[in-house]
């Protein structure tokens, strides 16, 4: 995997496109920290990519509330409708 950030993405996209196609993950950068990771989608993969992505993010997601359990204590209804709101992306309802 090889890093790239955000100034070399723009001033040289034709060398992280072919990371990209060499290792199929690039991450980009800014100021230093990690800050997106592309990854290559097959041919006819992108439904399949895209399902896997959000399941990883969601599993994360799981994760950092079972983290936070953990060491803060048991989460109220409302905290954990807004911790899923905020990995969904979307407003607390």
């Amino acid at each position: 995997m090889e890093f790239y950030s955000v100034r070399d993405f723009r001033t040289e996209s034709k060398a992280v496109w072919e990371s990209l196609a060499r290792g199929g993950e690039v991450v980009i950068t800014n100021n230093g920290k990690p800050a997106a990771l592309m990854i290559e989608i097959p041919e006819g993969g992108f439904d399949e990519t895209v399902q896997a992505v959000r399941q990883a993010r969601a599993m994360a997601a799981f994760n950092n509330m079972r983290g936070r359990a953990a060491a803060e204590g048991f989460m109220t209804d409302d905290e954990i409708e807004a911790a899923i709101a905020e990995a969904r992306g979307t407003e607390t309802p």
